[in-house]
């Protein structure tokens, strides 16, 4: 019969048994851990646990990041991956785009997607439009600036129109000029005309007569004599000692060279005469914008000192070159200006609504621009998430327009991005490593 064994024994054996069993659990696992890492050979034993944000923290047990997020398992087989700093990733990523042959499928458990932040939406598709802004100057049209210069030689007698801004009618009085080759030109046209008028029984010599009297009359067209002067003198027989020169145009004096008693030479400018009821606006737009406008396209002309003012206009020439300074191109609108609102030298807003018509929409903090490509990952279902390059097109109001990598309902990450991202780029320097390997 066996003896009772006392409590106190039986304590004593089990606190020994598992002193014995950590011990000996503690000595195992430092052994197993640091055996692949002294060099062992095996295939695909477990090596050590990394920081899925910087590869450069390793654990030799499961653990966790400061979001919560599950360190990576490292393999012996992935051992010849050589572990980059989080600098030396900064530096890959701001680096040379050749460097990196792709980017890899990031797979994130649930946990990880919520504890990340990863959120993701729908491209859609719809309409896009964008408001285009600029600030234009109002200037004449060049098509209406009237240049008056004297053909002949002479003095002038009278300034009818006498100061800048004056306004002025076609055909109204301007100066009046004394000319002796107007005045020869006078006397030349009364005797051709009296001459012409002579009875003559010989009909060639009537017609010389009546040729030499159109040429007369001729010449003092040219010179700008008005029709009425000529008439004026036809009647009277009279030569006249000044001749008065009349506006080419209706405008205003813009610009005026010339005193009484001046003394004038042919080819001199004396006025300039401006039409200002059609103004031209030149406004600018950045070199990034111009495949945005085109000739033909309206554009509404407001300003902030008169808030009634509201004209709509036409980009009526676009220029073929840039300025090389502030890399913009100039465009010119035509706006009907009848009641002379718009002053020269006005600076004016110019809104143009660019549209880019309808196609696949997504917003634009879904798109990594490295500035050689266009990057976005696309959600494809159980945490895998895919990099897809991308062309943005037109971007309004936080949205782009995607015009080729996507279709409708592909939903893309808009939220923690740059977090996939630079797993992504691990993942596929990892991959080449491993097919180089191989």
């Amino acid at each position: 019969m066996l003896k009772k064994i006392p409590l106190k024994i039986i304590l004593a054996i089990l606190v020994a048994a598992v002193l014995i069993i950590g011990v000996s659990w503690r000595l195992g696992y430092h052994q197993g851990a640091n055996k692949p890492l002294s060099g062992s050979s095996g295939s695909h034993k477990l090596l050590f646990y990394r920081n899925p944000m910087n590869p450069a923290i390793t654990s030799p047990a499961p653990a966790k990041d400061e979001m919560g997020m599950d360190y990576i398992p490292v393999y012996a087989d992935d051992a010849t991956t050589p572990i980059k700093s989080a600098q030396q990733q900064a530096d890959d990523f701001f680096g040379d785009e050749t460097k990196v042959s792709g980017l890899g499928v990031v797979t994130m458990t649930e946990q990880g997607i919520r504890l990340s932040g990863v959120q993701v939406v729908s491209a859609v598709q719809e309409k896009i439009q964008r408001a285009l802004r600029t600030v234009g100057l109002v200037v004449p049209d060049e098509t209406r600036i009237h240049r008056v210069q004297t053909k002949v030689g002479g003095w002038v007698e009278t300034l009818l129109v006498n100061y800048m801004g004056q306004l002025v009618k076609k055909g109204s009085p301007i100066l009046s000029i004394y000319s002796p080759e107007l005045l020869s030109s006078q006397e030349e046209f009364i005797k051709t005309r009296q001459l012409a008028l002579r009875p003559v029984a010989d009909a060639g010599d009537r017609t010389f007569a009546q040729r030499l009297r159109q040429s007369a009359q001729r010449r003092l067209e040219l010179f700008d004599v008005p029709p009425d002067f000529i008439k004026e003198l036809e009647r009277t027989g009279k030569p006249q000692r000044t001749v008065t020169l009349l506006s080419p145009a209706d405008g205003f004096i813009t610009a005026k060279d010339i005193f009484p008693g001046q003394e004038v030479k042919p080819g001199m400018e004396l006025y300039t005469v401006s039409d200002l009821s059609v103004v031209w606006v030149d406004a600018e737009v950045y070199e990034y914008e111009t495949r945005d406008v085109h000739v033909g396209q309206e554009g509404v002309l407001t300003t902030s000192f008169d808030p009634s003012l509201r004209l709509t206009g036409k980009i009526a020439y676009i220029y073929p070159y840039l300025n090389r300074e502030s890399r913009t191109l100039k465009l010119r609108f035509d706006f009907d200006n009848k009641d002379l609102r718009l002053k020269p030298g006005m600076y004016v807003d110019i809104n143009l609504m660019i549209d880019y018509g309808e196609g696949i929409v997504i917003p634009d903090s879904a798109i990594m621009d490295s500035g050689t490509r266009q990057v976005v990952f696309v959600d494809k279902g159980e945490g895998r998430f895919e990099p897809r390059e991308v062309k943005a097109g037109g971007r309004s109001e936080g949205k782009t327009q995607v015009l080729s990598g996507l279709n409708v309902q592909d939903r893309v990450v808009v939220k923690a991005n740059f977090l996939l991202d630079s797993e992504s780029r691990l993942r596929a320097l990892i991959d080449a490593a491993m097919a180089a390997k191989k």
